[in-house]
């Protein structure tokens, strides 16, 4: 088969524009609104020009278009006192097919309109009137004028201004919040100088302000005698995350709970860090100090001590999957949960992060892999796990039981499962051994799956079938 070659097309330009003109121009008097059309233009382009640049019409203060029949040759005379072009512009606008002189005069004329107000604010319109500003149709060299910069930065305090105006009345702000509170979190990540003003715009739920929203403001004003933090959640959702067992332990203390359940509440927390002196804590991290009395003290150092064993024991069996397990009181009805690094990733964020198809994976592994498992060991599944623990730590049960336990606990702290098959199969073998259920078809089924542990003694209790 011989190489495909590739032609270009070829075009007789004047057979091409008779063409055009025939079939897109049927009425031929078309023609003279065309010319006077570009006229017009021509003023157009002078009248801006003559904002900045008064000397512009000096030579015709009087802005006309002038149409002059001549019946003697057959002529009509077109003259305006517009902007005329130059050769260059003859060529390039008028010898040039599919081309706008006004449109790139009008394309010069906004640049650097996106420069003079942030992305962030993009949802607000408006017109800008400035004698002082140069018409230059360069964008780098708008981009440096000091004049801009003071436009924008006074832009912005106007809007923020507006903003707080609205905020005045609630069902309004209320209004305006969902429209655009993504803007605003997104002026938090973005917007240094007025981070903290921004922040006093945003509004959330919490585990005390019910249906209503609620500002940080008067998060502060609410905030117990004693407590040095703001503390948050961040989720899927509300609902997801006003019954997660991060918040029992503060909810039992009476602390409230900000709900951060937008994708973009991550990033932008991310950048606030604090507000009036009160440091953000999210309440799925490690470092959540909470007041204790001496007695409470105590009682949790014993408890550590007692549960030192079973932490060795878990830790072992679990391996990589956590960074560490520890005895803590940050749950109070839960068997146990799964928290991250300070600066690591939230179960929220990482579930945001895998979702990007152009994601990192090898920062991901690392930020998402920094997980502490922490045991509330006044539970009673605990407990009873402690006491087979330290009958026989090699007991296959014990190793099943927190197997199963790691992977409730990664769904209840919000986590992803990376094998939910594997999940849902120990699950229904729990409920066999529940309902007592000992049939050949079960057994068969079970000897499909791959073991978790290589040895198999036959002694072993039931749960040894948990795999």
């Amino acid at each position: 088969m011989a190489d495909a070659e590739t032609f270009a097309f070829q075009a007789e330009i004047n057979q091409l524009l008779s063409l055009i003109i025939n079939t897109f121009y049927s009425n031929k008097e078309i023609f003279l609104r065309e010319l006077i059309s570009n006229s017009s233009d021509a003023l157009d382009k002078i009248r801006f020009e003559s904002l900045t640049d008064k000397s512009k019409l000096d030579g015709q203060p009087e802005l006309f278009i002038h149409i002059i029949p001549d019946k003697a040759n057959n002529t009509l005379t077109i003259i305006d006192s517009g902007i005329g072009m130059t050769k260059a512009d003859l060529v390039n606008n008028l010898g040039t097919i599919a081309r706008s002189g006004t449109k790139e005069f009008m394309e010069a004329l906004a640049a650097g309109a996106d420069d003079i107000i942030p992305e962030y604010l993009g949802f607000v319109k408006g017109i800008v009137d400035s004698e002082d500003l140069p018409l230059n149709i360069s964008r780098e060299t708008l981009q440096q004028n000091k004049i801009l910069k003071v436009i924008r930065k006074n832009l912005v305090k106007k809007c923020m201004e507006l903003f707080f105006e609205i905020a005045e009345n609630k069902e309004d702000y209320n209004k305006f919040y969902e429209a655009f509170s993504k803007n605003l979190k997104l002026g938090i990540h973005e917007d240094s100088q007025n981070r903290t003003k921004i922040a006093e715009l945003l509004r959330y739920h919490s585990t005390k302000s019910g249906d209503e929203l609620t500002s940080l403001k008067d998060y502060v004003t609410r905030m117990k005698e004693g407590q040095e933090d703001i503390f948050y959640i961040t989720g899927e959702s509300k609902k997801a995350v006003e019954n997660s067992p991060f918040l029992e332990r503060l909810k039992k203390k009476g602390y409230e709970v900000l709900y951060m359940v937008d994708a973009i509440d991550e990033y932008a927390i991310g950048q606030l860090k604090e507000f009036e002196g009160k440091k953000l804590v999210s309440a799925t991290k490690e470092g959540l100090k909470l007041e204790e009395s001496e007695d409470e003290k105590k009682k949790k150092e014993e408890l550590k001590e007692k549960f030192e064993g079973l932490c060795k024991v878990i830790k072992d069996v679990l391996g990589d999957k956590v960074e560490k397990v520890i005895v803590s009181d940050r749950v109070v009805d839960s068997p146990c949960c799964l928290v991250t690094g300070e600066y690591g990733w939230t179960a929220n964020m990482e579930r945001i992060m895998k979702a990007q198809a152009l994601r990192d994976s090898s920062m991901g592994g690392y930020m998402s892999s920094k997980k502490t498992m922490e045991i509330n060991p006044e539970n009673a599944i605990m407990d009873e796990l402690r006491k087979r623990a330290e009958a026989d730590k090699n007991d296959k049960s014990v190793k099943d039981l927190v197997l199963l336990l790691f992977e409730t606990a990664l769904l209840t702290s919000g986590f992803s499962l990376d094998e939910p098959n594997t999940f849902g199969s120990r699950i229904h073998r729990m409920l066999k051994l529940g309902l007592s259920i000992d049939d050949d078809d079960a057994v068969e089924a079970d000897a499909e799956m791959p073991p978790l542990e290589d040895d198999a003694d036959a002694e072993g209790s039931k749960m040894e079938e948990v795999d």
